[in-house]
């Protein structure tokens, strides 16, 4: 029953209309009123900080399959040198290395050093779940959860192909949301990474697929409708066709078409936003896709920004990551598929200044930020670790904060790229509240997570307490403090304690006569039975290393 005063800090709390210098009071773990006449046990002076809620990551490969594929062929991110590398200094940080593949522990204390509180993994498939489920609950500090992949399983497509009831297919898409634990749907390549496995190479929005004979239309607009009437609170989350293709906004923009004014959250859209203008044939459509975001509030995005050097990318589009496979830096590369759920492909890559097409990419992801009006509808991302690592956060919050800082970046790229973008002539600035929407209040929102994101009375204390800085980046690299459901986790980027977080899921009805389906397809052509891959509350709480359990009302319940 302690009692922490959060004492003068200018609080940022875009969900509750709050900018403003006030206290803040916190009581078993949750934000309370302030008391009358009741001393506080612990006081924090936050005069010349800003406050915000904890960070929260809405897309960010952090368990599963290919992220412990990418940290087994990234063995020299764990390195320097010939040597591993260093322990720790801090007795409570166990030993975990790496940068753009950082282990499981070291995610979480990189992460709460920054301010960031939760993280979501966005390709978590469904016969590998409890896999995704036990590194996440690796991870400390942060709550998470993640979205199991659709749209690509050979179930689903059977039945989409014979032309079964769209009940069928619905329930199909709610037991693996139950069984997988999961808090939403994410499609990857709409029917792509099974088209790959017939020798398909590329296949558009409206194109066939050689042995379903389904379209990526079709796919989309039964998951889209499948989630919403699931009541799922986090839209359809979609990996569009053609990744890093030159041209490829014409799919991206008729993704969005084939929603038909349903909800959906369009991830990583920096790699879906290319046109084929200029003498290289690979240009900005930055504006494009804005307008259009602009345009259908029914579309949320995150930008999958790339920041230069050195990363990996590990994604499910094993038919996009075969492609990419020539330009692997260092040379090696995996591809995987699994269960006929899905696939993946782990590339390493190297994002160069030099290089034309790498500086666009840059340019381009910054253009989506600075004109896509709603803040309410785009989230910060780097796509973690395909277009950089998490940890290069605040640099990005510089970039959108500071436009001399980015016109000096801009004078670094490859000269061509200015006259194929519109980056150089845009002069917004995003503000402190802005940032707050960004990185806290909209991937709330958009999550369903009506106590994270915020700060107002009842909310989860979940906190940064940043010190003002004009250097951006400085500031939101090092908060004063972080909380964690009360608890002061880190401080002046030191950990200073590593509670377990929670992990998030969503409870769908659906009708579980499904489930015959389902067992008589894994006798024709699985090798896991079904009621062996539902995972339960009891078990759940094992793989989340006894965390908090954190069920979702679905929006129809």
């Amino acid at each position: 029953m302690s009692l922490l005063h959060i004492r003068g800090g200018h609080v940022v709390d875009p969900a509750n209309g709050v900018d403003t210098i006030r206290d803040l009071f916190v009581r078993d773990g949750r934000i309370v009123d302030a008391p009358r006449d009741e001393p506080a046990d612990t006081t924090l002076d936050a005069g010349g900080c800003v406050v915000m809620a904890g960070g929260i990551d809405l897309h960010s490969h952090i368990g599963g399959g290919k992220v412990n594929l990418a940290r087994l062929l990234m063995n020299e991110d764990h390195r320097r040198g010939l040597d591993p590398l260093p322990p720790p200094a801090n007795p409570l940080e166990r030993d975990s290395g790496g940068l753009v593949t950082p282990g499981t522990l070291a995610t979480g204390y990189r992460y709460a050093e920054m301010g960031y509180t939760a993280a979501f993994e966005p390709a978590m498939v469904a016969s590998n779940a409890r896999h995704a489920h036990l590194e996440m609950g690796d991870v400390p500090i942060l709550d998470h959860g993640a979205y199991v992949m659709q749209g690509n399983d050979e179930l689903f497509l059977e039945l989409l192909a014979r032309g079964e009831d769209f009940e069928r297919l619905r329930d199909l898409v709610g037991w693996h949301v139950h069984a997988a634990k999961a808090m939403g749907v994410k499609v990857v390549n709409p029917g792509g990474i099974s088209a790959f496995k017939f020798n398909q190479r590329a296949l558009n929005v409206d194109d066939e697929h050689a042995h379903w004979r389904v379209t990526p239309r079709q796919i989309i607009g039964t998951l889209s409708r499948a989630v919403d009437e699931l009541g799922l609170a986090h839209p359809l989350h979609i990996h569009c066709s053609n990744l890093g293709v030159a041209g490829n906004i014409d799919s991206t923009l008729a993704t969005i078409d084939a929603l038909e004014g349903r909800r959906a959250h369009l991830t990583h859209v920096q790699f879906h936003a290319y046109g084929t203008e200029g003498p290289k044939k690979f240009s900005s459509a930055a504006v494009q896709l804005a307008e259009a975001v602009n345009a259908n509030p029914n579309v949320s995005i995150d930008v999958g920004q790339i920041i230069f050097g050195q990363t990996v990318t590990a994604s499910g589009d094993t038919m996009r990551q075969h492609a990419n496979s020539g330009l692997a830096s260092p040379r090696k590369w995996i591809g995987a598929d699994i269960e006929c759920d899905a696939g993946c492909g782990v590339v390493p890559f190297r994002y160069r200044e030099s290089s034309y097409v790498n500086a666009l990419q840059w340019a381009i992801g910054l253009e989506l930020f600075l004109l896509v009006k709603d803040p309410w509808r785009i989230v910060l991302t780097t796509d973690h670790p395909n277009g950089g690592p998490f940890t290069s956060y605040p640099h990005l919050i510089r970039l959108l904060m500071d436009r001399s800082f980015r016109n000096e970046q801009i004078a670094k790229l490859h000269p061509e790229v200015a006259q194929n973008c519109a980056l150089a002539q845009l002069d917004r600035e995003l503000t402190l509240s802005e940032i707050a929407i960004l990185t806290r209040a909209a991937p709330a929102k958009l999550l369903g997570l009506k106590d994270r994101g915020q700060l107002g009375a009842g909310a989860a204390a979940d906190i940064a307490v940043y010190r003002v800085n004009a250097d951006r980046e400085a500031m939101f690299t090092t908060p004063m403090a972080v909380f964690k459901d009360g608890v002061k986790v880190a401080a002046d980027g030191r950990i200073l304690a590593v509670p377990t977080g929670g992990v998030h899921y969503a409870e769908p009805a659906f009708d579980r006569g499904i489930e015959r389906t389902l067992a008589d397809y894994a006798q024709r052509r699985g090798t896991l039975d079904p009621a062996r891959m539902a995972i339960d509350r009891d078990e759940l709480c094992l793989c989340a290393n006894h965390g908090g359990l954190l069920p979702q009302a679905c929006l129809n319940s």
